[in-house]
């Protein structure tokens, strides 16, 4: 798209063709805003700072390879992940149409920036009101776009890198940003005459890439002055739209082809060989794109995708992205070194770095012995950012891109080292990393069985592809499951141990209340406190009841997890127990009906005798399960109560294998139903088919061992 041309004449107040800007206009800003200001910096060229750095890696795919999107990266990877970013370049018949360049979009849509000061991402001092930084929303898309704005002066802007700007139209913000940029530079034509927006000159001069990017560590390292700027960041899509087509956009038959895409980002996240497909909500800049649009210096600042997830940015036209990256492997020697080198910021934030407001000489990480990547995406490009990258640029003039995330198989162990981080850090999550891991590897279980019935169909192979004793995906569960059992061990003596409900956390998020660790897999409870969990750490935490109110959920055994891992290693007997269906595991997208509400959970833990449960009318049993039933040992006789949403407390009795003084074998295979089977508030579940009734019904399953409410110590080394 042309850009256009601007007066650029710094004397007359008529330059900033963006001041006499209608008063209809939403902005936040007063009279005195930046928009209406006169650019008053100039480019100091004899001090420029450009970071003398290695170029990371261009890949050109052709056609052929270019169609299978996630196959191409698995492909690259090996190559390109020791650089934590890289640059591809879609064939060049590959020219996807952008909705949002169209005349009514480019005119009418309003979208919200920020304000930028440039000369303070790196030096600064301290301020003493802190940010909580950029969060994704958990749950559904909201589909009225980007929320209200508070003003300027409020409390929420008064923290460095946050102050609202105006609204812009992309007509609008494209007329500044061409001002800002030709002010700033004072650009000139080819014979060193300054370009007058009424010429008609047919080459101009403008700065190169090189000459922007070293004014622009100037400014960063070595301020002279006040540099500010516009970003239109994070940007949901549901208030422009995403810049590439959907099937409600198509307006030819051309389009076809890039709605199907799998590097259109409105389909990337949940590909098939992605986890994220399993993850049900549309999480706003995670599984929903975001856009952002930039102008000449707008910064984004260190930092490392959430859930240390790959990302993918497209640029979708404009001028030039400057990039910067450091392996993962060097995450730790980055935060080390900016640590090192910015100990006043640190000191008053400690999580600096999740804030996104901090800009880093590469340069100074260089002597560092940090490595540190360049790239330079042009129009029409990709950009990877791999597992724990650290990422950091700027943009060379008006321009727009999306980003997305996406979670290929070989994501797991950093996605677990990052949830394992957040809670040492007390930090929210994103999504839930336990339900994608647990819901893919139910589905891949499913797979391999299918497999050994002569089922080869696609589908199946590619499961097959990562599993086994040395699969990405086996490897992962069986290190959660590790995790589990150790923060298990560690638990006070005598808690009760309860089936979760399948629906435990399908509405509500579940997190702990302490350190915000997601509760999907596992969770302590009491019944003081309604509605209200922590994580197995914490447990000893949550209230100063006794042992004997409180109660772990827990989401599966430890002899469905074994039998899950056995079949994903390819062990015959894992395999056998999921074709018999004789795991017991509850689908993960099973559609129960039961909800965990926090109006009624003060009265489910109440235990019932065995008179009250035979009195109860709708049983509801269990088909074809007896088998699993056997006790293995005289002591396995207990009830376990059902969590559900309905006003009153059920039990059921089952059957576990033997149970030592340190829990290592709860192993309950028949505590979960059958998806089919429905509960309403006068039924209960009888999973507890060929047992006799008397001995020992009425016990309820304690976890009993030598640590008196010890939680488990962690080392945020290990995650680093």
């Amino acid at each position: 798209m042309e850009l256009l041309k601007l007066d650029t004449n710094s004397d007359s107040k008529e330059d900033n063709p963006l001041e006499n800007k209608s008063k209809n206009n939403n902005a936040l800003e007063s009279s005195d805003s930046l928009r209406n200001r006169k650019i008053s910096a100039r480019w100091n060229p004899v001090g420029a700072c450009r970071p003398i750095i290695q170029e990371a890696p261009v890949f050109y795919p052709t056609i052929e390879e270019f169609e299978d999107t996630l196959s191409y990266i698995e492909k690259i990877r090996p190559f390109a992940e020791p650089y934590g970013i890289c640059r591809i370049a879609p064939p060049a018949c590959w020219v996807p149409p952008c909705p949002i360049k169209e005349k009514d979009v480019w005119d009418n849509a309003a979208f919200a920036t920020r304000i930028q000061q440039i000369d303070l991402l790196q030096n600064r001092a301290p301020m003493r009101k802190k940010c909580r930084g950029r969060k994704r929303k958990r749950g559904k898309h909201s589909r009225a776009g980007t929320c209200k704005r508070k003003p300027a002066n409020a409390a929420c802007e008064e923290k460095f890198g946050f102050q609202s700007g105006s609204d812009f139209t992309l007509k609008d913000f494209q007329k500044y940003a061409n001002f800002f940029k030709e002010s700033y530079f004072g650009l000139k034509d080819a014979n060193g005459d300054r370009i007058d927006s009424d010429s008609n000159h047919q080459t101009r001069w403008e700065p190169s890439e090189e000459e922007i990017e070293g004014e622009y560590w100037r400014i960063i390292e070595q301020p002279s002055d006040p540099v500010e700027v516009y970003y239109g960041a994070d940007l949901e899509t549901g208030s422009l739209g995403s810049g590439f087509p959907k099937a409600s956009s198509i307006t030819t038959s051309d389009s076809d082809q890039y709605v199907l895409s799998g590097w259109n980002l409105n389909n990337f996240p949940r590909l098939p060989g992605s986890l994220l497909s399993y993850e049900g909500s549309d999480i706003s800049g995670v599984l929903v794109p975001w856009l952002y649009v930039g102008m000449c210096f707008s910064s984004f600042c260190w930092h490392v995708e959430d859930h240390h997830l790959y990302s993918l940015n497209y640029l979708h036209w404009g001028d030039s992205k400057v990039w910067y990256g450091v392996p993962g492997s060097h995450a730790p020697d980055l935060e080390n070194a900016m640590r090192k080198h910015l100990p006043h910021l640190f000191e008053e934030q400690p999580n600096l770095l999740n804030e996104l407001v901090t800009q880093f000489s590469p340069s100074i990480l260089k002597s560092e012995g940090v490595p540190v990547y360049r790239a330079v995406q042009h129009s029409g490009e990709f950009v990877i950012t791999f597992p724990r990258a650290y990422h950091a640029g700027f943009n060379c003039g008006f321009n727009c891109a999306e980003a997305v995330n996406v979670a290929p198989i070989d994501w797991l162990m950093h996605g677990q080292n990052a949830v394992e981080l957040y809670s040492l850090q007390c930090r929210k999550t994103s999504l839930s990393h336990d339900k994608v891991l647990f819901r893919s590897a139910l589905e891949a279980g499913r797979a391999i069985t299918e497999l050994a019935l002569g089922n080869e169909s696609p589908k199946n192979l590619k499961w097959r592809s990562v599993c086994g004793k040395d699969g990405d995906l086996p490897k992962a569960v069986k290190a959660r499951i590790k995790m589990e059992e150790e923060k298990l061990d560690c638990l006070p003596t005598h808690l009760k141990v309860l089936k979760m409900n399948s629906d435990f956390d399908l509405y509500t998020e579940r997190e702990c209340f302490s350190c915000f660790y997601d509760l999907h897999l596992s969770a302590v409870g009491c019944e003081c406190s309604p509605g209200r969990y922590s994580c197995l750490k914490h447990a000893n935490l949550f209230c100063s009841c006794g042992m004997d109110k409180r109660f772990v959920l827990l989401r599966y055994t430890r002899n469905e997890l074994n039998n899950l891992l056995e079949a994903l290693e390819g062990e015959s007997h894992g395999i056998e127990v999921w074709a018999n269906k004789d795991c017991g595991m509850v689908s993960a997208n099973a559609n129960e009906v039961c909800i965990d509400k926090s109006d009624v959970e003060k009265d489910i833990y109440k235990t019932k005798n065995c008179e009250e449960r035979d009195n109860l009318t709708g049983c509801v049993g269990t088909k074809d399960r007896s088998n699993l039933n056997t006790p293995s040992s005289p002591n396995s006789h207990i009830t376990s109560k059902i969590v559900q949403s309905e006003s009153r407390p059920v039990t059921s009795s089952a059957a576990y294998d033997s149970i030592d003084s340190h829990c290592d074998n709860i192993s309950d295979k028949t505590f979960v139903a059958d998806k089919e089977d429905k509960m309403d508030q006068n039924s209960y579940l009888d999973l507890n088919l060929d047992v006799t009734s008397g001995e020992n019904e009425n016990h309820v399953l304690d976890i009993a061992d030598n640590h008196y409410n010890k939680g488990v110590s962690e080392d945020e080394e290990a995650f680093m």
